[in-house]
C-alpha cells in the first residue's frame, strides 16, 4: 500500500513537471501579421515535446507498476494542472472544452502505453 502510495505521488509530480516544462510557462498568442490569425499559446514542438515526455512517463510506469494506477493518476494530474492555469488564463470559458479533450486525450494514451509496456514486460517475463 505504502509503495502503491508513493509512485502515485511519484506520478502525479512527473505528470505536473512535464506539463509544466514543456507547457507550463507559455502564455504569449501569436498573431499572423498578413492574415490577423491568432494562434498560440503552444507551438507544435511544445505539444510534441509535451506528448513525447508523457508517453515515456507512462511506458515506464506501465512497466513497473500495474497500468490501472499509471494511467489514472498520470491522466488526473496532468489534466489538473493544465485546467487550473486553463482556468486561470480564459474569460470565455471553454477551457472546459479543452480540459474534457485533455482529459480523454491523456487517459488514452497513458491507458495504452502503459498497457502495452506492462503486456511487454509481463512476455519478457514469462520467456526469460
Amino acid at each position: 500500500m505504502t509503495r502503491a502510495l508513493l509512485a502515485a505521488l511519484v506520478l502525479a509530480v512527473a505528470a505536473v513537471a512535464t506539463w509544466w516544462a514543456w507547457l507550463g510557462w507559455d502564455t504569449g498568442y501569436t498573431t499572423d501579421p498578413e492574415t490577423g490569425a491568432v494562434s498560440g499559446p503552444y507551438q507544435p514542438w511544445q505539444v510534441a515535446g509535451c506528448v513525447l515526455t508523457l508517453a515515456l512517463v507512462a511506458a515506464v510506469g506501465g512497466w513497473r507498476l500495474r497500468p490501472w494506477l499509471v494511467a489514472p493518476v498520470l491522466t488526473v494530474a496532468f489534466t489538473a494542472a493544465w485546467t487550473v492555469h486553463a482556468a486561470s488564463t480564459d474569460d470565455s470559458g471553454l477551457w472546459a472544452v479543452g480540459a474534457a479533450l485533455v482529459l480523454v486525450g491523456t487517459g488514452i494514451g497513458t491507458t495504452v502505453v502503459s498497457g502495452v509496456a506492462h503486456l511487454l514486460r509481463r512476455r519478457r517475463a514469462d520467456t526469460a
